[in-house]
Parts: C-alpha cells; sequence; structure tokens
C-alpha cells in the first residue's frame, strides 16, 4: 500500500511530495529573498541572524547548511567566522544557482559550496561536520524523521543542530489576525511579486501542518540529540530548536 502524506492541506502520495516541492521552489527560486522581505517586512533577517548567535561561529568551522539553496544563512555564517566554511545542501538546482551567483558576487565563492542533495540521504562522511543548520526548510521535507536521523549522522559528537521554523503556535491573542494575513495577504503577494500564488498558498499551509515546538522537539530528542531546546520568537510565529550530537 502507497504511503501517503501532506503537501500544505493535501494528501499525496509519499513519492511525490519531493517533486511537488521541487517544483514550488522552481517557480519562487529568482523571488525567494525578496518574497522574504515581503512576507516577513524585513524580520526574517533578525531570525536568521538570531540563529547564527545560537550557533557561536568561530574561525575555522565547518557548517553544513541543508535546505539553505540561496545562501542565506551561509554568508551570515562566514561574514560572522573569519575562515570558516560551509556546504550549502539543497535539494533544489534553481535555489543553489542563485545562492552560488550570489557567493560569486560577494567573493565567497572560495569558500562556500553549494551541493543538490536530499536532506533525508545525505551524500557527506559520517561525524564530519562542525554545525548543522536549516532554516524554513524542514517543513518541507517528505519524512521529518529520516532528516533529523541524517543531520544526526554527518555531525561531529558533541557539534550542534539548529532549526529556525515556522511555528503553528502564535500566540492565541494574534492567531486570528495572523490567519488572516497568512491566508490573503502573502498569497497575494506571491501573485503579485513572483507571478506565483499557488506556491505560497502551499508555504502557509505547510506551516499550519508542522509539528508543535513541544512535538518538534520530542523528535529531536528522539532522533538521539541530547540537551535538546527551542525558544520562540516574534509572539510564536517562529521557533530556534537546537540538540547536541552525542
Amino acid at each position: 500500500m502507497q504511503s501517503t502524506t501532506h503537501f500544505g492541506f493535501k494528501t499525496v502520495d509519499e513519492a511525490d511530495k519531493a517533486g511537488l516541492v521541487k517544483g514550488v521552489f522552481n517557480s519562487v527560486a529568482d523571488q525567494y529573498d525578496i518574497m522574504n522581505d515581503v512576507m516577513s517586512v524585513g524580520v526574517h533577517r533578525i531570525w536568521k541572524n538570531s540563529l547564527i548567535d545560537s550557533i557561536n561561529p568561530r574561525p575555522g568551522m565547518h557548517l553544513l547548511d541543508v535546505a539553505g539553496g540561496t545562501g542565506d544563512i551561509a554568508f551570515r555564517f562566514m561574514e560572522a567566522a573569519a575562515g570558516s566554511t560551509v556546504t550549502v545542501s539543497d535539494i533544489n538546482a534553481e535555489m543553489l544557482r542563485v545562492g552560488a551567483e550570489r557567493a560569486n558576487k560577494k567573493g565567497y565563492a572560495a569558500r562556500a559550496e553549494f551541493i543538490c542533495a536530499d536532506a533525508m540521504k545525505l551524500p557527506f562522511r559520517d561525524r564530519s561536520m562542525d554545525a548543522y543548520t536549516i532554516a524554513f526548510g524542514i517543513r518541507n521535507v517528505t519524512r521529518i524523521e529520516e532528516a533529523l536521523a541524517e543531520a544526526y549522522r554527518v555531525l561531529k559528537p558533541g557539534a550542534r543542530f539548529h532549526c529556525l521554523e515556522f511555528s503553528p503556535a502564535v500566540v492565541p491573542v494574534l492567531q486570528k489576525a495572523y490567519d488572516a494575513y497568512s491566508f490573503k495577504f502573502i498569497p497575494a503577494m506571491g501573485q503579485m511579486v513572483a507571478q506565483d500564488r499557488d506556491s505560497y498558498q502551499y508555504l502557509v499551509e505547510s506551516i499550519r501542518r508542522f509539528p508543535t515546538p513541544e512535538k518538534f522537539d520530542q523528535m529531536i530528542s528522539d532522533a538521539g540529540f541530547s540537551r535538546t531546546n527551542w525558544r520562540s520568537i516574534s509572539a510564536g510565529v517562529v521557533a530556534i530548536h537546537s540538540g547536541t550530537r552525542v
């Protein structure tokens, strides 16, 4: 019997989800960073800076940034730590193209590599990475448990897993306004800026299908990580999760 999963509010065959997600990001790749500014009114920059602060980048560290195609996390990390390097991994070649172009323009080409890979089956050695980040990407993975297992496998003992993700647990007093903003404004702006309403409708829906911070923290712990913790930002709109590889 074919296993199923969710794609936004739709139920789809597990085998089809990766292709559907690729289609979304193929469509929005060139406008992705602009839309991040539009959707969050620029606040995504603060969220990403908070993620980098939680890593405490140090000179010479090598970061694996998964689902990091356009390079936003990678560039911040390299700016924060002299001599650091980043492997950017993403399932979507168009997002990686945008990231590699940005790396060349910013002068980071020698310190960053861009590799097309599935978060559930990473082509990297066991215990080889100093840190792992995934920002606004894990909710698009078909089987999150497998992505967490891969994160654990590739990290060095004592290294940290860091995840920045939207949360469905917005503070109750803001829920009605947040839903109106999400389901009316964001798809409309997706149509206006990226000429793609459906992709941004999916992205909004995918947030509502993601586990609560408490449940996701338990999933990280179940994958073997110790000292797991999380903190909400912006009234619960996003959360930063972390855990230590034993």
